[in-house]
C-alpha cells in the first residue's frame, strides 16, 4: 500500500522532501505554512494554503497521511497544534516537554549542565538595562539570540567577536521577548544529526552550515545557510553524538522523545561545546540526508512509529554539498526590487530546489514581495558524490546554468570543504 506524506512548509525544503519521498514511492502533499515560496511544492503534488485553510486538521482527516513532516518548530505555536498532538497524528517531531531542548535556549543550557555536557556561558536578560549591567559584570564577546527559538523571533543570531562588538549591538536589538547572550567560542563549528526511536540513538550525518552571506565568510548572518556540507556518519566517528547527545538519554526516556535531533557544536581548546539543539529535519541538510538513504520513506515511517529503522546508505553519495542562489539585495530587505526573470539555460544534472520564485505564462521570476524574512532566496542547488571534491565540482558547474540579474552565490565552497576536513581530521588525531 502506498504511504502518504504531508509536509508542513514551503520553498526548497518542501520541494525537496516531497520530490525525494515521491521518487521512493510515497504519495505526497503540502500544507503551505507561509504566504510565499509556493512554486516548488506546487509542481510536485497537491498543496493547500493557510489563507484558504487556517487549520490543516480537516485536510489531514481527509488525506490520512502516514507521516507529517514540519519544516519549522513554529507549528507548535499554532492554535491547532494541541489537537494535532492530542489526536496522536504521526508528526515527525518530538512533542510536549521534549520540544523544550530547542524552543527554550535557557532550559537547553541548564539541561546540558545537569548531564555534564560542556556549554558556553550564557545569560537571559529582559531589557537593555540588564544587558548593560551584564557587560559590566562579565564583559566578553557574546552571540546574541532570541530566548525563544522561532523563525519569526524579533532577534536573529548576531555573532559578536569582541566585548566592544557586544556593547554596540545590545544598544540596537529588539528586547520584546528579552535577549539570550551566549559566550562566543570561536569558529571551529560542526553539527551532527541523529534519529531517536525505539529506545535507540542512531547517528546519521555530520555537517557544517555557512550562514554568512558572502564569499570568505563575510557579511551578515542570513536567515538560513548560503552553503552547506554533509557527510554520512552512522558511526559518529567525530564523537559529537557520543559527547553531546548520548548523555541526555535519561532525559529522552523521561520525556518520551521520538524523532530527529541535531546538535550544533563549537570546539574550544580541544573540547566540543553544545551551542544549540534542533528537533526537526534541517532546512538545508534534509535534502542531502534523504538523497543519501536508499530507503528514506521506510526510515521516516519507522521513526515516527517509535521503531528502530534500518539505515541503508548509498555508498556513491557519501558526501553532499549545497549552494544557495541568492537574489538581488539578499539578505537585506529591498522593497523596490522589480520582477526579475530567472533563467535556466539547460537542465541541471543535480538537484535544483526552488525557493522564492513565481511563475507567469511559463516564465519564472524572482518573487518581488516583502516577506517575513530578509531578502529573497531563489533556489538551492545540491549534489552528492562518493568524494567531496566531485560533489563540489559538480555543484559549481551546474549552478552556472541559473541566471537572475543581481543574484549571487558563495564562491568558496572548495575552501570551506578543505577547512571542514582539516577541523575534523585534527579532532580524529586527538582521539587517537
Amino acid at each position: 500500500m502506498t504511504s502518504r506524506v504531508m509536509v508542513l512548509g514551503v520553498g526548497a525544503f518542501a520541494h525537496a522532501v516531497q520530490t525525494i519521498l515521491r521518487e521512493d514511492g510515497a504519495e505526497t502533499a503540502c500544507y503551505l505554512t507561509r504566504p510565499y515560496s509556493h512554486f516548488g511544492p506546487k509542481i510536485v503534488g497537491q498543496t493547500w494554503s493557510t489563507e484558504d485553510h487556517p487549520s490543516p486538521l480537516p485536510l489531514i482527516e481527509k488525506f490520512k497521511p502516514d507521516l507529517i513532516i514540519p519544516q519549522a518548530v513554529a507549528w507548535a505555536e499554532q492554535p491547532w497544534a494541541a489537537d494535532l498532538v492530542k489526536q496522536g497524528l504521526p508528526i515527525f517531531s518530538p512533542v510536549g516537554d521534549a520540544m523544550q531542548i530547542e524552543i527554550s535556549r535557557q532550559e537547553s543550557s541548564e539541561l546540558c549542565r545537569k548531564y555534564g555536557i560542556p556549554v558556553p556561558a550564557s545569560y537571559h536578560v529582559q531589557n537593555r538595562i540588564e544587558a548593560r549591567q551584564l557587560m559590566q559584570d562579565d564583559p566578553r564577546p557574546y552571540v546574541l539570540k532570541n530566548p525563544i527559538c522561532s523563525p519569526f523571533s524579533p532577534v536573529h543570531a548576531i555573532i559578536c567577536e569582541s566585548p566592544e562588538d557586544t556593547l554596540g549591538w545590545i544598544e540596537r536589538v529588539d528586547y520584546a521577548e528579552g535577549l539570550f547572550l551566549q559566550e562566543y567560542l570561536g569558529k571551529e563549528e560542526a553539527g551532527h544529526f541523529v534519529f531517536i526511536s525505539g529506545g535507540e540513538i542512531l547517528s546519521l550525518v555530520t555537517n557544517q552550515e555557512y550562514k554568512r552571506a558572502f564569499t570568505g565568510d563575510m557579511g551578515p548572518l542570513a536567515g538560513a545557510p548560503l552553503a552547506g556540507i554533509v557527510e554520512q556518519d552512522p558511526d559518529d566517528k567525530f564523537g559529537l553524538a557520543r559527547e553531546l547527545i548520548h548523555p541526555l538519554k535519561p532525559w529522552f526516556e523521561k520525556t518520551g522523545y521520538t524523532g530527529p535531533l541535531q546538535v550544533t557544536a563549537i570546539r574550544k581548546e580541544g573540547t566540543w561545546h553544545a551551542i544549540e539543539y534542533n528537533i526537526r529535519l534541517g532546512v538545508t541538510t534534509t535534502a542531502l540526508l534523504l538523497r543519501m538513504l536508499k530507503n528514506p520513506v521506510d526510515v521516516l515511517l519507522k521513526v515516527v512509529r517509535d521503531q528502530v529503522p534500518v539505515l541503508d546508505w548509498h555508498p556513491e553519495k557519501f558526501f553532499g554539498c549545497t549552494l544557495t542562489l541568492a537574489g538581488y539585495g539578499y539578505p537585506y530587505v529591498v522593497p523596490s526590487v522589480p520582477k526579475l526573470p530567472v533563467e535556466v539555460s539547460a537542465p541541471l544534472e543535480c538537484d535544483l530546489w526552488w525557493n522564492e520564485v513565481d511563475e507567469e505564462d511559463g516564465q519564472l521570476y524572482m518573487a518581488n514581495h516583502q516577506n517575513y524574512e530578509m531578502g529573497h532566496r531563489i533556489a538551492d542547488v545540491n549534489a552528492c558524490a562518493s568524494k567531496m571534491d566531485s560533489a563540489v565540482e559538480q555543484i559549481e558547474k551546474e549552478i552556472l546554468k541559473l541566471r537572475c540579474l543581481g543574484s549571487y552565490y558563495r564562491l568558496d565552497l572548495k575552501e570551506l570543504t578543505e577547512k571542514y576536513s582539516s577541523l575534523l581530521t585534527s579532532y580524529k588525531a586527538v582521539l587517537k
